[in-house]
């Protein structure tokens, strides 16, 4: 191995002078090319042997030590320059430099003398060659404690390393947050389950400190692919058990009491240069498979504090199941993905109940997105979804009502008896956009709309459902790295529904159920106190919530710190 250290000196004087970094994630550039230490002495054979120190063109041939080297190259062969004969631009050559194209003299003249062909080493040569040392010992010194340094550190890497086909990424966040307002929201006007708090019972909730945290093993085999195998442990408790509505949980909670599960399990991989394939096992989520244009926002870790701000409920379709993503990319202007999602798919049994790869709650989905200059990125998506158990139409975003429309106690309310729907559908329709006027403002906004029906023919029943929002990402606000944000929308509300046939939206709100308009406010603020540390305060503010003009405003308050590594 140190033989292998010595080669690189050989390799160029400009390529030891970055040695004397002392940086043992060393590179250098080769044809503009960034290049390992590995990659230089496994492929030094390829830079080209320069046997002539007048070669170098930006080399000063002003004195008697160039030109003691100069005969000194030429006689043995002994410095390697880069093919175009240069040291990386026109300027004068170093002293450590020179000391690194010496050192490779010393070295050979060492090899020929080691291997009984010292006949052919001079003694005026020699002489040379100690005159030379005495001259840069300095530098010698400085150069040989570095390579030595720099074995022993890769040593010790290549001895202590978890994989060679693994690496390990980590993120943990710590969350400080409460919700609070005036009462917990209701979806009626009088909650007619016994279980449910009587109407303006207070919402009384403490400040939280929670965390969650994942360890992801990514593989590959090929350098294409990538098996993604994450652990994850987590105590952050949602809000709607607080508040009463989904519309206040945060983008990354979820309770497992800190026990350690594998929650993804996946492999990706190229099928062609324009086609990538992602096998989801388990942990499947639409919003890390494709595009969900909302860039500054989408990420759990880094992006909106909301569960809602993140990016469109339409990605909400297919989450914790199985599933294959294949994303086809032709051109930089065009890109087409589609899906098949199951939940329940590791299970044979009761196919109504939700269960099974193909006869349980499934989701196909469809996007085309389309990139027509760099600073718009349109996407228009459709998604068809089949639920036979735990009818949730937008993984808890928008209203109660709007995530299950066909609950026994809005068809009580309606039809005066229960619908006991036992299988529903849905088509859902997404327009999402992002505008990047410049480097540092990205505009977003996205509108859905969906079609649920009940696939029962003795009571026949639908529902449609909008939802809209805008976001604005202003970066390097205030501070390098920093970003400012602010998301508006309304989250899902049904709009219209049918029973045999005949509109009921009317009878549905004289019940209280969808008789205001809940609007969505988010403001956050991205601080980059290091490459591996973001921490965002913000604030969120639902007005009337679940729809209802009747319930009071709710907020919550979040300090994010995000950790990578």
């Amino acid at each position: 191995m140190k033989k292998a250290f010595w080669n690189i000196l050989k390799v160029s004087p400009a390529v030891a002078l970055t040695l004397l970094a002392g940086n043992s994630a060393f590179a250098g550039e080769v044809n503009g090319k960034v290049t390992s230490v590995a990659e230089l002495s496994q492929d030094s054979n390829n830079l080209g042997q320069v046997t002539s120190v007048s070669q170098f063109s930006d080399v000063q041939p002003t004195d008697w030590a160039f030109q003691a080297l100069q005969s000194l190259v030429e006689r043995y062969g002994c410095a390697a320059g880069y093919p175009n004969g240069t040291f990386r631009g026109n300027r004068a050559l170093s002293r450590y430099e020179f000391a690194a194209g010496l050192n490779s003299c010393l070295d050979r003249v060492n090899e020929l003398i080691a291997t009984a062909t010292a006949d052919l080493v001079t003694k005026q040569d020699l002489a040379t060659l100690q005159r030379l040392q005495e001259e840069y010992r300095n530098e010698l010194a400085t150069i040989r404690g570095q390579v030595d340094a720099l074995e022993a550190r890769t040593g010790e890497l290549e001895a202590n390393q978890f994989s060679t086909t693994t690496k390990l990424a980590g993120e943990a966040i710590f969350s400080l947050s409460q919700a609070f307002g005036d009462t917990v929201a209701f979806a009626d006007k009088t909650p007619t389950n016994a279980n449910n708090p009587p109407r303006n019972t207070k919402l009384d909730s403490n400040t939280t400190f929670s965390n969650r945290v994942r360890l992801s093993l990514n593989s590959s085999f090929t350098g294409t692919d990538q098996l993604q195998t994450r652990l994850q442990g987590r105590n952050i408790v949602g809000n709607e058990g607080i508040t009463g509505t989904n519309m206040t949980r945060l983008g990354y909670d979820g309770d497992d009491k800190n026990t350690v599960t594998i929650d993804k399990l996946n492999y990706a991989f190229n099928l062609t240069d324009k086609v990538r394939v992602k096998i989801d096992a388990t942990g499947a989520e639409l919003n890390e498979n494709v595009n969900v244009f909302n860039p500054d926002f989408r990420s759990s870790g880094t992006g909106a504090l909301s569960r809602y701000g993140r990016f469109s409920p339409i990605y909400r379709l297919a989450n914790d199941g199985a599933g294959i993503t294949v994303n086809v990319t032709p051109n930089d202007k065009l890109a087409l993905s589609a899906a098949y999602f199951a939940t329940g798919s590791n299970n044979a049994a009761n196919p109504v109940a939700g269960n099974g790869l193909f006869d349980g709650n499934n989701t196909i989905f469809g996007q085309l997105a389309l990139k027509p200059n760099k600073a718009i990125n349109l996407g228009l998506t459709y998604a068809h979804a089949y639920q036979g158990s735990g009818f949730n139409l937008f993984g808890d975003t928008g209203s109660n009502v709007a995530n299950n429309p066909f609950t026994n106690d809005v068809s009580q309310a309606v039809a005066g008896r229960n619908l006991n729907a036992t299988r529903i559908e849905s088509n859902n329709y997404g327009l999402a956009v992002s505008f990047q006027p410049n480097a540092k403002i990205t505009l977003g906004g996205s509108v859905g709309y969906t079609t649920a029906s009940t696939l029962q023919a003795a009571l026949p029943a639908s529902a449609e459902m909008w939802y809209w929002a805008a976001s604005l990402g202003i970066k390097d606000f205030g501070k390098e790295g920093n970003t400012l944000g602010l998301i508006f929308g309304r989250s899902p509300k049904v709009t219209g529904a049918k029973l045999n046939g005949q509109s009921v939206i009317n009878n549905i709100k004289d019940t209280g159920l969808e008789s205001g308009t809940s609007y969505h406010i988010e403001g956050l603020y991205k601080v980059k106190l290091s490459d591996n540390i973001l921490v965002t305060p913000g604030l969120i503010v639902i007005l009337n919530p679940e729809n209802n003009n009747r319930n009071l405003n709710e907020y919550v308050g979040t300090l994010r710190t995000t950790f990578t590594f």
